[in-house]
């Protein structure tokens, strides 16, 4: 239990600057589908596809290569692993961004925006800045100081806001009414661009801020420790880009699947807007992975590793599902977050919140592989899900068009979670609660099927009867898993009501 309590403090703390990030990153969506048409949004969702991926890519799993390595005393100096990583990292990056602006026509043609090759530049650009700043964030977590952590994505957060409300609002306003102010500067027409110019110059200011983790080490570079700590991230880089690509290929590969462009760019705004409602859930899986990797590794020695797992699995499908609920029953509220021209795709929220609590539990699941340095399973699983995701899209996307997209995630998380469950139990036994994990997802699953169900017409009747819906699910939780008295601060209400 006082594993889950270090799990719980770890969560809180890294979680709250994730997931308010990830909340006020959530704000910007109205933003952009509010003064973007579905055809402009659709070229940030395919943009920033391509960002994440390569982010994975160029940084082939160093982050969780540094933790195996710094946690192990027998391995060498927990500095020279950081700076073995970061010099890594460097040289990598530079040759990146030379390849990238040695031959940016071709690959802006390649991507189908030979007419935009500032968009390519750009995220080229924010690509590098971000993979330079992943593994001092990594380092900050190794040395536990998650307010600096905090402080640090949230500020970056805060400035992509700010430049985004700067170029997006106010420019627009004093360019009508004061061209000659701005004109040296601001091209109305420019449009989705300043979302990329925006976060440019955030990660710029957030790798100047990362100085200090940068270059206040001993460096020492180590090519012994590099080809070790390579060879046990290769899996992860195989692993984390199949994984990445499992949430972006679909996006990717959108405009090459559909005969129009247009409607491609179109269809793949709304999609990416709906999926961003899905980001409650999202968010709260990033905040406990920020807390879980870093544990599993120093709760090696533990005794009660295995129970402690097995609880922590159990409450992460809990609260997932608790999330999973409340926005859908609150759904009539939650879609004014994103254009009445998008509610067309609400259809696949659900969808897309289910894929990703299947996708949370394959991720608590990969602790076997990682402590038993099996990574090579997590590659197998990952590429099985990226066949079934490539083939789903490729057969049924030019007909069903991104409801397609949502099935083809649902299925893939689902095959990986049974498959690294299924494994995981021969060579790293953990007893899950499968039985109370049942309970919780088939009650769930029923009270969302009785909510789409009753038809009530009035949405504050409905409301209210989602309302009492949820608190069934929150009333079976108490009874079972969370006593109150067994909470802190409540339990000192129900002793001094006693007395």
């Amino acid at each position: 239990m006082a594993g889950i309590k270090s799990l719980a403090k770890d969560t809180a703390i890294y979680g709250m600057s994730s997931i308010i990030g990830k909340f006020l990153n959530w704000c910007l969506t109205p933003l952009y589908t509010y003064l973007l048409v579905p055809a402009e949004y659709g070229i940030v969702v395919y943009l920033y596809a391509w960002i994440g991926t390569m982010l994975v890519l160029l940084t082939y799993g160093l982050e969780t290569g540094f933790f195996r390595y710094a946690n192990d005393s027998s391995k060498g100096d927990p500095q020279t692993v950081y700076s073995t990583c970061m010099t890594s990292l460097g040289i990598t990056t530079c040759l990146f961004l030379i390849l990238v602006f040695s031959f940016l026509s071709p690959i802006s043609g390649a991507l189908q925006y030979g007419q935009h090759q500032d968009y390519i530049g750009m995220i080229a650009i924010i690509i590098a800045l971000d993979v330079f700043s992943a593994l001092p964030f990594a380092y900050l977590r190794y040395r536990l100081r998650p307010l600096r952590f905090a402080f640090l994505k949230l500020l970056n957060i805060a400035l992509t806001i700010i430049f985004n409300l700067f170029f997006l609002v106010v420019c627009p306003v004093i360019y009508k009414n004061h061209p000659d102010l701005i004109s040296w500067f601001y091209r109305p027409d420019y449009g989705a661009g300043y979302i990329l110019v925006s976060n440019v110059i955030a990660s710029f200011v957030l790798l100047l801020l990362l100085t200090p983790e940068i270059f206040r080490i001993r460096w020492h570079f180590d090519w012994r420790l590099l080809k070790e700590i390579l060879h046990y991230s290769f899996p992860l880089l195989i692993l984390g880009l199949a994984g990445i690509m499992n949430q972006n290929l679909d996006k990717i590969l959108y405009p090459y699947l559909l005969s129009d462009p247009q409607v491609a760019a179109d269809q793949l705004g709304i999609y990416g807007a709906n999926v961003k409602i899905a980001v409650v859930m999202i968010m709260f899986t990033q905040a406990f992975r920020y807390a879980y990797e870093p544990f599993i590794f120093a709760k090696t020695k533990g005794e009660d590793k295995r129970t402690t797992y097995a609880m922590a699995m159990k409450y992460f499908v809990i609260v997932d599902l608790l999330i999973f609920l409340g926005v859908m029953f609150y759904l009539d509220i939650i879609r004014y977050f994103i254009d009445p021209r998008y509610f067309v795709g609400l259809r696949v929220v659900p969808i897309i919140m289910l894929a990703e609590l299947f996708s949370g539990i394959f991720f608590n699941l990969s602790l076997w592989y990682k402590l038993t340095d099996r990574t090579q399973w997590g590659v197998y699983f990952s590429l099985i899900g990226l066949v079934i995701i490539v083939a789903l899209n490729v057969l049924f996307v030019p007909k069903f068009g991104y409801i397609a997209c949502a099935w083809a995630a649902f299925v893939c998380y689902f095959v990986m979670m049974f498959l690294s469950w299924l494994v995981g139990q021969k060579y790293y036994p953990i007893h899950y609660d499968l039985k109370s994990i049942g309970k919780y997802l088939f009650l769930a699953l029923v009270l969302y099927g009785i909510a789409v169900s009753v038809p009530i017409e009035n949405m504050l009747l409905r409301l209210g009867f989602r309302t009492i819906l949820l608190f069934i699910y929150l009333i079976y939780l108490i009874r079972h898993d969370l006593p109150l008295n067994q909470i802190p601060y409540l339990n000192k209400l129900i002793f001094k009501k006693q007395k």
